[in-house]
């Protein structure tokens, strides 16, 4: 049975977990013999990869990762030397082998970073040279390359294409088979969607691929040779629609075609893309999300093809989510800031009671940590703040070496590391003149910065909260109780950041129309089993079954 692509994210989370689960002497609860490598067989494009650095990111463990088909059999298992040894008390000659780069690597990062558990993922396992696939197979089957073994705690994530997908891709004998846990995964539009939303990609590819589900991932092999659109494609043009937009660029049939190779699927979705961009224009989307529009803007809405108010409605979703996102942000930065404002407190000597940086009176009130704070750090407030923003950049780079590379996380550490600089520089210059700041005078200082911040956050907050009402009222303007109204609030309901949205700041609207689906999906439900009751008791035919009497 085949999972997508986010079950198999989570069974390789929990096998990690079950793997890393020690008893009660120390020892790891499944012995490391037992534990299996995990095999991932799934076509390609469908974010095998990408899987592996959310696992790390979201456990903590380190990851090295591998595309198997770039190495030799000497990288893989190391290069031979002569060794001198004595048997019987003959001296012989033996061949040796130095340590595989594969292996070398999961002990750098290792000495690197501190963390001694982790996932090693090697790509394209099955698609391997003559000479590297008996290595691979007892790699496979007994974690060692050589004669070098893979330290404890490290689970091996193999993954590979099916031989449909890859011409050179081999099958595994049963003997590989029964030592590994394989785990088949396909494609899903509605998972990719979910994945989409959540990490930004641009709106228009998102639209498209929701009007025309089967363009998402096809994979043909023709007379002109194989032919694609798979979801590392379409991410990946996402990601160059954005740099275009911003450099002013446009993308067209040919730049798309670098990406969906697929001439038919290129030329639709630039066909497309090139509406999308006209319907900003001709609806004048700025002007709905701060409530400016006209009249005739509805009217025209209204009447256009189902397809047209798809594109628009996904339009207005996607700017309510880069507002959402950056909302959430904002917020996720303030809570950052607070955490490490109460370590710079409790450093400080000073104690007050705890409130969160949400409260009210939270920027007039920031609390104080237990505990100790740096005792081996000097007892300047700036050289306090340095020593925050420091061992924050180092925590960063730790996990950056680790393989934990989380764009948006990073993004935060980056942000809140520049802040706390910025910090320790005012602290700096209040100290300059041979000046000394007390506890009280550098928390002082350093509060009216963090009221900027929390100022900022609710500001952001408000404008995201107006421009959701706007949109609202538009559409509500446009289609009355229609069947667009509830794709859009089915949208915000399944969008990361707009749910978030909602659920942190509230939207009357949004709830008021929930309520109203909810309502009719219950009435609906309700007629469906007093027919499906109706139907059970109507008359048979048969003389002989049993009496029913009707409701």
């Amino acid at each position: 049975m085949s999972m997508n692509i986010k079950q198999a994210k989570q069974e390789i989370t929990n096998t990690l977990r079950a793997y890393l689960t020690r008893d009660e002497l120390g020892n790891y609860l499944i012995p490391e013999n037992r534990q299996r490598p995990v095999l991932l067989m799934g076509p390609p494009g469908i974010g095998k990869t990408q899987i592996m650095t959310q696992i790390a990111s979201e456990t903590g463990v380190g990851l090295v990762a591998y595309t198997i088909t770039h190495h030799t059999r000497q990288s893989a298992i190391g290069l031979p030397f002569i060794e001198h040894r004595t048997y019987d008390g003959e001296e012989v000659t033996i061949t040796e082998y130095t340590m595989s780069e594969i292996l070398a690597s999961v002990y750098d990062m290792m000495e690197r970073t501190g963390i001694r558990e982790g996932i090693l993922f090697l790509d394209e396992i099955n698609c391997v040279s003559e000479t590297l696939a008996p290595v691979m197979l007892q790699f496979l089957q007994n974690k060692t390359f050589g004669n070098r073994k893979m330290p404890p705690g490290w689970l091996i994530v193999a993954a590979g294409n099916p031989p449909e997908y890859n011409r050179s891709a081999r099958d595994f004998d049963v003997v590989t088979l029964d030592r590994v846990k394989r785990i088949d995964v396909t494609w899903d539009f509605r998972v990719w969607k979910e994945y989409a939303r959540r990490n930004n990609l641009h709106g228009a590819v998102i639209s498209y691929l929701d009007i025309k589900k089967d363009n998402f991932y096809r994979i043909e092999n023709t007379v002109d040779g194989m032919r694609f659109a798979t979801a590392r494609g379409w991410e990946d043009l996402s990601e160059l629609i954005y740099a275009y937009e911003k450099l002013g660029l446009s993308v067209d049939r040919e730049v798309v075609e670098q990406y969906i190779q697929m001439p038919e699927i290129a030329k639709d979705f630039a066909n497309y893309l090139s509406l999308y961009n006209k319907y900003q224009k001709t609806y004048n989307v700025a002007s709905i999300l701060a409530g400016k529009w006209l009249p005739v803007t509805m009217t025209e809405l209204r009447t256009a093809p189902f397809d047209e108010k798809l594109a628009v409605i996904g339009l207005l979703f996607s700017r309510l989510a880069e507002d959402a996102r950056r909302t959430r942000r904002q917020d996720a930065l303030t809570d950052a800031v607070f955490a490490d404002l109460k370590k710079f407190r409790a450093s400080l000597g000073l104690d007050h009671p705890e409130q969160s940086p949400g409260s009210v009176g939270a920027a007039e009130c920031l609390p104080a940590a237990h505990g100790q704070g740096f005792p081996d750090t000097p007892a300047s407030p700036a050289a306090i703040m340095t020593a925050l923003a420091d061992r924050r950049e180092q925590s960063l780079k730790r996990a950056q070496d680790a393989g934990q590379n989380d764009k948006e996380k990073r993004d935060l550490a980056m942000q809140e590391i520049s802040l706390l600089t910025s910090y320790a520089a005012l602290l700096k210059e209040a100290e300059s003149g041979n000046s000394v700041l007390s506890p009280e005078e550098a928390m002082d200082l350093i509060r009216e910065q963090f009221t900027k911040l929390t100022e900022e956050r609710q500001t952001i907050a408000d404008e995201t909260g107006t421009r959701f009402d706007n949109v609202f009222r538009f559409l509500e303007a446009s289609f009355g109780q229609g069947q667009e109204l509830v794709i859009f609030v089915t949208e915000i309901t399944a969008g990361y950041d707009t749910s978030w949205f909602v659920e942190n700041f509230g939207c009357d609207a949004y709830y008021r129309h929930n309520r109203e689906l909810l309502f009719d999906d219950t009435q609906s439900r309700i007629a469906r089993e007093i027919e499906s009751m109706n139907s059970e008791a109507a008359p048979t035919s048969d003389p002989g079954a049993a009496h029913t009497v009707n409701p």
